[in-house]
């Protein structure tokens, strides 16, 4: 029976030690700050949204709790969001509550409950009380997962917390919680057993005491997932949680899945829940027979009756929403909607994405509509027939990221349930990377999209189960590659959901997220890692199997909860179509034939003689459990017999580091875990292209790097959020580390020398320069139609030349780097933001020689700002001087023209002589100008005035400063294309001259200083 007393679990959970995530920050690496990572989304395909919560009171604010994402908060009805959680421990989000009584006041319960193999998890219930702009986490951190959070209309002290708890474990902390001060303290009001937790709790608005909570039983393994049991059920309590009792009559015998709940608040005697029973399901979203669905009770709950078999892939969400004031209309995912009670639902015109996960519904207008889904937030204000869609909010979920060598360079990436995008690195426009600047390869479930940067136009964009195109970005066709393979061949790994076709060769076997890789020696080898691992000498067209390389288990033999996978085992397997397959894949970028190859069931291998033959390298991963997820393999490309492999037993409820090194091509491994904060979750390990001992490592929470080859790890800031990096790539020639986040798209590091080149002689001097990029003079512009607010503008890398600096003991106010040209003549100086302790400091130097006249901070349509930049560098050779700390540093580096500009040396001579030719005369006319203008002052101040000197003092300030405008005009038009002076110009350039000589003549007939 559940235990359901305030007795029995009266704690103070908020002191509860959290199991998993330190501080964002802990271990971290302060000196190397200002290595700032900068975002360049997309956003156009937004993601997974998984709960809404409204200000009633001014629907125009409101919150969004993204998966792995954070909270996002808008107040101007989604035009503008701003990320309020996502500098906190963890960044996956279950339930928002805004407490309607006192709006300040949000809850945030973190971990996503939508039971995903990709689902991460969180470490308690936090609260706002100004509106998210911070946070404090009030206990349950030992929940992991929370669903719902519901606060007693009539008292914001009594809040209800939703805890189903650990998805791939046991755990006592599941259940409903209560907390009648405010979040101080909690008790365990409702609970049955280690399995069991709640998933749902809705308070009835007219009777506080009245509470209606869903239990629900489920745990999903590497291999699988189970989704329902006996501890399963509903339960009302009259008594504001002190007892409850199970809700029966009317509904169905047996065990039943995930429950969702939903009172009709005009009339609190109807009810709603969304039921899951059934069998055969076909680990998608449906059972071959459906057994429960919507049920609507009048009576409180008492009484049920079954309106339809309705309940779309129960196990992800199972949400119903009744309209507030219309009883008859529900609302369901897949947006699917009735309006006879339940009985039978439409899916209307869907023009956003159709994986929805939550619907709110305006209690005051039922027109108005805010839906959160896998694509994001979308607001109707006609009961959902047509869609405001917020194309802002960059919460993509990549899965991985490949860069290309063309110049500048793109990327391409895989993303949950919004198939496969490319975009640019960086644009030529002010106004950012916008999301029109991305274009889509591949639909489905995203995931590799490998570039083949020989060509720079063909990408192998995989989608789940590895579903493979080989796709021209130019031309946009795309070619399907899948293998598959003839009748009794290859195994038989999937569930009731995948039968063998009747016609034609089968689909083989394939993980969700299965590797895939174009050959560093041949770009026309490929390897494919399905259940078999393939290989493909001519870019996929035929294909030719490796053989299998995982341990073959046969997953109908595998118990979860111990319960054996059967017809009516509820949700069977979602998401987890076939087990065993390959999970990573490494060639060495070395030696050719030379590969490593791991699987979902904790093999790995390696072969010498391109796959010919394998060896096991299994048993020789020092206290690494069996069958323990291979999350990542690295071949170096420094030392032939150096590979890495990483773990990931997550799913397996195991948080263990596992990382590891060898050097004897696999014979044996060491860790190099170290002294990572614990339970990381490694995605992937990457060694850098330049320096054996600088190794990435992206984590379920965020990007750690170590200096020294792993005897020392540090959390690598760079001013992200707290987001999952599942992938990441460095951009050889740019030399930019590219990361794919799994909930805040892609992220990029400029230029890495820095983390490159520290070494102990390094940190102990007082003063250096690390290696400093070709830089490129790019030009840029305003190309873009003016485009309101409500749009993603991704960061562009700085024009200019990018200078770290190492100071051991801070930077001192007022410090510059020296810009010489190789004739050692002084072109710029670039003041180093002060520091008063020690680190790297970046400056840029903009390539241009000083500026005449500085903007006002805006962007016009040059980009300017309405200043007056100094004329572009000449292409060559230069050096960068720093005297800090009694030393004296340099570095030479190469500034390069713009790629597109075309100018000739004799042209371009022309064109810098004549910039310096006005730029002088500006500098004249400016400073006659300004004495002109002091004198007038001066004059009209003077008791008594001298009218004719005051007069033609005017005279020639006015005159002055009309020149200095024109000179500027004539400077501005010519410093912004790169060309010699047209003849007009030219004329101009004669004219000025002759005006400011009469002009200086006047101001020295006055008798006045010039």
């Amino acid at each position: 029976m559940p235990r359901h007393t305030h007795s029995s679990l009266r704690v103070a959970i908020a002191c509860f030690a959290a199991l998993i995530p330190l501080a964002a920050g802990a271990q971290g690496a302060p000196e190397f700050s200002a290595l700032r990572a900068r975002s360049i989304g997309p956003a156009n395909m937004s993601g997974r949204i998984v709960d809404i919560a409204v200000n009633e009171s001014n629907p125009y604010e409101f919150y969004a709790g993204s998966a792995t994402g954070g909270v996002w908060k808008t107040s101007d009805n989604g035009v503008i969001w701003k990320p309020v959680f996502e500098r906190e421990a963890v960044h996956s989000v279950g339930a928002l509550a805004v407490d309607q009584r006192d709006p300040r006041i949000v809850w945030v319960g973190t971990g996503e409950a939508t039971n995903r193999q990709s689902s991460s998890w969180g470490d308690g219930l936090y609260k706002s009380t100004d509106g998210g702009a911070t946070w404090r986490n009030v206990g349950l951190r030992n929940s992991r997962h929370i669903a719902r959070v519901a606060i007693d209309p009539s008292n914001s002290d009594i809040v209800y917390v939703a805890v189903p708890g650990h998805l791939w474990g046991p755990n006592p902390d599941r259940g409903l919680y209560k907390s009648i001060d405010g979040g101080a303290t909690w008790s365990l009001v409702l609970a049955k057993d280690e399995d069991t937790g709640a998933v749902d709790v809705a308070i009835d608005p007219s009777d506080p005491n009245i509470v209606y909570a869903a239990l629900y039983q489920r745990r999903r393994a590497p291999f699988g997932f189970v989704g329902g049991g006996p501890g399963a059920g509903l339960y009302k309590s009259t008594d504001a949680g002190r007892t409850w009792r199970r809700l029966t009559s009317g509904l169905p015998d047996g065990q039943v899945g995930r429950i969702g709940i939903s009172i009709y608040r005009k009339d609190p005697r109807v009810v709603y829940i969304s039921l899951e029973q059934g069998e055969r399901y076909t680990s998608s979203i449906s059972y071959g027979k459906r057994l429960g669905g919507v049920f609507r009770s009048e009576d409180k709950g008492e009484t049920w009756r079954r309106m339809s078999d309705w309940n779309p892939r129960p196990a992800y969400s199972s949400q119903i929403r009744v309209d507030p004031s219309d009883q008859s209309r529900i609302y369901m995912v897949q947006y699917s909607v009735s309006d006879d009670s339940g009985k039978t639902f439409v899916e209307p015109r869907q023009t956003l994405h159709g994986d929805d996960r939550v619907v709110w519904v305006d209690p005051k207008d039922s027109r108005h509509l805010i839906k959160g889904d896998d694509g994001g937030v979308g607001i109707s204000y006609d009961r959902g027939k047509k869609w405001l869609y917020v194309a802002s909010l960059p919460v993509s979920q990549f899965y991985h990221v490949s860069a290309s060598t063309s110049s500048p360079y793109f990327v391409c990436g895989g993303l949950q349930d919004n198939g496969s995008w490319c975009g640019p690195s960086q644009t030529f426009s002010t106004q950012g990377i916008l999301n029109d600047d991305w274009y889509r390869v591949g639909g489905g479930d995203g995931f590799h999209n490998v570039i083949d940067t020989t060509d720079n136009r063909t990408v192998y964009s995989s989608s789940q189960y590895l579903g493979i195109t080989r796709v021209d970005v130019q031309t946009r066709e795309a070619k399907n590659l899948r293998p598959t393979v003839k009748e009794g061949e290859g195994p038989k790994l999937g569930n009731w959901g995948a039968p063998d076709p009747k016609v034609g060769k089968k689909i083989p076997p394939a993980g969700w997220n299965s590797p895939f890789v174009i050959s560093s020696h041949d770009p026309n080898t490929v390897f494919a890692g399905m259940a078999l691992l393939w290989t493909s000498n001519n870019r996929g067209d035929t294909w030719r199997s490796l053989g299998n390389p995982t341990t073959g288990v046969d997953r109908r033999t595998l118990r979860i909860m111990g319960q054996p996978p059967e017809e009516h085992t509820l949700s069977l397997d979602d998401g987890v179509s076939y087990y065993p397959t390959t999970s990573a894949f490494a060639e060495s970028p070395r030696t050719p034939g030379l590969l490593y190859v791991g699987t979902d069931d904790g093999n790995v291998k390696r072969s010498r003689d391109g796959g010919r033959s394998w060896i096991d390298l299994t048993p020789h991963f020092p206290g690494v459990p069996k069958q323990t997820w291979v999350a990542s393999l690295a071949a170096s490309r420094f030392a032939a017999g150096t590979v890495y492999a990483a773990f990931d037993g997550h799913q397996a409820n195991d948080y263990t580091n596992y990382l590891f090194k060898s050097t004897d091509y696999g014979a044996t491994w060491r860790s190099i875990a170290s002294d990572l904060p614990p339970e990381r979750a490694i995605h992937v390990v990457v060694e850098d292209t330049r320096n054996p001992q600088l190794l990435y490592l992206g984590t379920e929470f965020g990007l750690y790097v170590t200096l020294d080859g792993g005897a020392h790890w540090s959390y690598f800031d760079g001013g992200m959020p707290t987001v999952p990096v599942n992938d990441l790539v460095v951009q050889p020639r740019e030399n930019d580390l590219v990361l794919a986040t799994h909930g805040r798209g892609v992220w990029i590091i400029d230029q890495v020398h820095a983390l490159q080149e520290m070494t102990p002689a390094v940190r102990q001097s007082a003063a250096h320069l690390f290696s400093i990029a070709p830089a490129s003079m790019n030009r840029m512009a305003s190309t873009k139609a003016h485009a309101g607010d409500m749009v993603f503008r991704g960061e562009n890398p700085p024009v200019g030349a990018i200078i770290d600096v190492w100071a051991r003991d801070g930077v001192p106010a007022g410090t510059t780097i020296a810009i010489h040209t190789a004739a050692g003549t002084e072109v710029a100086r670039v003041p180093l933001t002060a520091r008063s302790n020690g680190g790297v400091v970046r400056a840029v130097w903009n390539l241009r020689h000083p500026e005449l006249r500085r903007g006002r901070g805006g962007d016009d349509d040059e980009g300017f700002g309405g200043g007056l930049p100094g004329r572009w560098a000449t292409p060559g050779m230069y050096e960068a001087r720093l005297s800090l700390g009694g030393a004296l540093v340099t570095r030479r580096f190469e500034v390069r023209e713009d790629l597109r500009v075309r100018l000739t040396p004799l042209a371009r001579q022309q064109w810098t002589a004549s910039l310096d030719r006005i730029a002088a005369l500006y500098r004249e006319a400016s400073a006659l100008s300004d004495s002109a203008r002091i004198e007038v002052q001066r004059l009209d101040a003077t008791s008594p005035r001298d009218e004719r000197r005051l007069a033609e003092a005017r005279d020639v300030a006015e005159t002055a400063a009309e020149l200095v405008q024109r000179i500027a005009a004539l400077y501005g038009n010519t410093v912004r294309v790169s060309e010699p002076p047209t003849t007009d110009q030219r004329s101009q350039m004669g004219y000025f001259p002759t005006v400011l000589t009469t002009l200086r003549s006047r101001w020295l007939a006055l008798g006045t200083r010039s």
